[in-house]
C-alpha cells in the first residue's frame, strides 16, 4: 500500500508539473500575442502620422507652386505663350483630391514650365527694349538733322546774297581783281560784291562824272581827291581804282560791305 501509495503520489506530483508547464506556455503565448498586436497598432499610428506630414507638405508646395505660376501666367499676358504652364496648373488646383506622389510630380512640371515662359517673356522683353532704344535712337537722329537744317536755312537766310563776279570782266575790272588781291588779300567773293557797285555807280567808265562833281569808276566826290593815288587820276583807270579799293576798306571794310551799304541807302 505504501508502494502504492508512493506511485500514486509520483503520478500526482507528475501531473502537476505537466499542467504547470502547459499553463506557463500558454501565457508566454498570450504575453506574445499582445506585444505583436500592439506592435501593430503602433505601426498603424506611425504610418497615419507620416502619411498625415507627407500630405500636408503635398498641400504647401501645391499652393506655393500655384501662387507663383499664377503670376508668371499673368505676366506672359501679350508676351509668351502660357498654354501648357496653365493646364499644368488647372491640374494642380486639384491637389486636394490628389495623391502627394502625383501632386509632387505636378509641383515639379509646373516649375519646369513656369521656367519656359519666364524665359520666352524675358527675350519678348528684350526684343522690345532693344526696338524702344532703336527708334528712340532714330527721333533723336531725326531731330538732330531737322535742328542743323534748321540752323542752316537760319544761317542762309541771315546771310545776305553778294553778286558774283563776270566770268570775262573788262579790263579795269580784271585790273581791279587783280589790286583787290595783292593789296587787301580779297577773293572772287569781293569782286563780284565790286563788279556791281561801280557798275551802279560808274559803269566802269574812267571818265563818268555826275552833277554833283563826282568822277571816275569809284564815283569820288571831288574827282580830284583821288590825286593821293596818283597824278593821272582823271584818265588812269588803275590810278582810280587803287584809291576806290583804300577808300572802301577804310570806310566799309571790304566791296561787299559797300555793296550792302549802297543797297539799302543807295549810296556808298
Amino acid at each position: 500500500m505504501a508502494a502504492g501509495a508512493v506511485v500514486a503520489v509520483g503520478a500526482l506530483v507528475g501531473s502537476g508539473f505537466v499542467l504547470q508547464s502547459a499553463v506557463a506556455a500558454q501565457n508566454e503565448r498570450i504575453a506574445a500575442t499582445a506585444a505583436l498586436s500592439e506592435a501593430a497598432n503602433l505601426d498603424v499610428e506611425q504610418l497615419g502620422t507620416h502619411a498625415g506630414i507627407l500630405e500636408a507638405h503635398a498641400v504647401k508646395q501645391a499652393e506655393d507652386t500655384l501662387a507663383v505660376a499664377e503670376d508668371t501666367i499673368s505676366a506672359a499676358a501679350g508676351k509668351a505663350d502660357p498654354g501648357e504652364l496653365a493646364a499644368t496648373v488647372a491640374a494642380l488646383g486639384d491637389y486636394k483630391l490628389l495623391a502627394p506622389e502625383r501632386v509632387f510630380e505636378l509641383v515639379d512640371q509646373t516649375a519646369a514650365e513656369q521656367a519656359d515662359v519666364k524665359a520666352a517673356i524675358a527675350a519678348h522683353d528684350k526684343a522690345e527694349a532693344e526696338k524702344a532704344a532703336a527708334a528712340k535712337a532714330a527721333a533723336e537722329k531725326a531731330a538732330a538733322e531737322a535742328a542743323a537744317a534748321a540752323a542752316a536755312a537760319a544761317e542762309e537766310s541771315a546771310s545776305p546774297s553778294y553778286p558774283s563776279g563776270p566770268a570775262n570782266p573788262t579790263e579795269a575790272q580784271a585790273t581791279a581783281r587783280d589790286l583787290m588781291s595783292s593789296m587787301y588779300g580779297w577773293g572772287d567773293d569781293q569782286f563780284g560784291c565790286l563788279v556791281d557797285l561801280w557798275n551802279r555807280e560808274s559803269g566802269w567808265n574812267v571818265y563818268a562824272q555826275n552833277p554833283s562833281g563826282a568822277y571816275g569808276i569809284p564815283q569820288a566826290l571831288p574827282g580830284d581827291k583821288m590825286a593821293t593815288a596818283g597824278a593821272d587820276w582823271a584818265t588812269n583807270a588803275a590810278t582810280q581804282i587803287k584809291w576806290g579799293l583804300g577808300y572802301i576798306a577804310g570806310r566799309y571794310g571790304n566791296p561787299c560791305g559797300a555793296w550792302s551799304h549802297s543797297e539799302s541807302a543807295g549810296w556808298y
